[in-house]
Formats: C-alpha cells, structure tokens, sequence
C-alpha cells in the first residue's frame, strides 16, 4: 500500500466499518490513523488491484505493542488533534467517549514501557509476538475472485516470516460477521468479546510456524547475518 491508496482505504472504511469509534471520529483522523500502517515499522498494509484500480486492502499488526509505540511518538500529535476536533464537532460521541474508553486509553498512556535490549542474548524459542489482523476488505464487484483469501495469506505468511507465534482478529458475531470465512482457512475460535458500545465480537487465531532462526537473530553455531 503507497500514500496515494489512503483516500480509498478511508472511504472503504468508513462506508464498510461506519459503527467503529475511528471512523466515527470523522475522515480527517482516520486519515492519520490509517497512515501510521505505512510508517511503522511493525505494521503491514496491503492493496489489492484490478483492471487498474483499488478493489481491497488490509491492515494489521506484527508487533502491537511496539506499534502502538511507534504511533505515539511519531503521530501522537497529528491523531489528539484531529481526535479533538471530531469529538469537539460531535458532543454525544465526546459524551460516550469520556464514558467508555478515556479510561482504558488512560491505563495504556500511563502504562510504563519495559526496557529493551539492543541485541537479544538468545532466540526465543518459546515463540514471538502475536499479530493482529485489523481491518481486510474487499469491494463487491471483485468478490468471489479470491482476493481476500490472498490478502489474509499474504498477512499471515509475512507475520510468520517476522518471527510471530500466532496471528488474531475479531469479527462480529452473527450472520454479519465473517467466521465462517476464516474458519475454512484454518483459524480457531478463540472466544468472544464486545466493543465498549457493546458490539458483541468472536476472537480468531492462528499458530503459525515459527521459523527456527527468526528475523532478527544470528546463528551462533554458523555466525550467519540475520535473515532479512
């Protein structure tokens, strides 16, 4: 995914996703949002393209913590200025916002990072970091063609080559959601879980294959380079 695609991933969004808090904060700040998946360094952001244009995209996560890092310091300021100029337009969202999630962003602002070596003494056999799957959509005049199977096997093919253990997501609970789909792909149900708004939500995952000698790390028996 390049810069030029956000325009359309925020379109799909909001007209795909338009209950989530995000979206609902208004275009400007998804904007914003959407693009920190471009820059970080622990996020994977894929376009699929037909006929010349856009017809599907995911976002997701390799690293959630680190990322949720990276997109503090980096887009900190640009996101609480356009957060705040769309809860100030919309105070029933300002209302349910102070309610309902100021107090776990709260915990998260606050929470202490742990300290992190520069050059790990040793491979972590016990496995990495969980990926999130955050967002895949398809337009509906390319479904059925198999894009998104191809972009959720792209996510989790490059999340296994990044040295993560297991890859999740959530979709909604019912006919609207997509279980089925992933479930035929080999995901499990991991349990359920609700929004804030009280969306109720089923949880996925996936093991992956951790590779013996994950990104990042140098063989000692070999000294080889890490694998890139």
């Amino acid at each position: 995914m390049d810069p030029q695609h956000l325009p359309y991933v925020v379109r799909e969004h909001l007209r795909l996703f338009p209950d989530g808090f995000f979206a609902r904060l208004g275009p400007s700040f998804l904007g914003v949002y959407t693009g920190t998946y471009l820059t970080s360094p622990h996020a994977l952001a894929f376009i699929a393209v037909a006929d010349g244009r856009p017809v599907g995209f995911l976002v997701g996560v390799t690293d959630p913590a680190l990322h949720r890092r990276h997109v503090l310091r980096r887009h900190g300021g640009k996101l609480l200025i356009r957060a705040l100029g769309g809860l100030v337009v919309r105070p029933g969202l300002l209302v349910h916002f102070l309610r309902t999630r100021f107090p776990r962003y709260y915990r998260k602002l606050m929470r202490r990072p742990q300290p992190q070596q520069a050059v790990p003494a040793a491979p972590q056999t016990a496995g990495g970091p969980v990926a999130v799957l955050a967002h895949v959509a398809v337009d509906e005049t390319a479904r059925s063609l198999g894009i998104g199977a191809d972009l959720v096997e792209r996510f989790v093919t490059t999340a296994t080559i990044a040295g993560c253990a297991r890859v999740s997501l959530v979709t909604a609970e019912g006919p609207g959601g997509a279980g089925p789909f992933y479930e035929r792909r080999g995901w499990q149900l991991a349990g359920d879980t609700a929004t804030p708004e009280g969306r109720r939500l089923l949880a996925y995952e996936r093991l992956l294959d951790v590779p013996a000698w994950p990104p990042g790390w140098t063989r000692p028996d070999t000294g080889e380079p890490p694998v890139r």
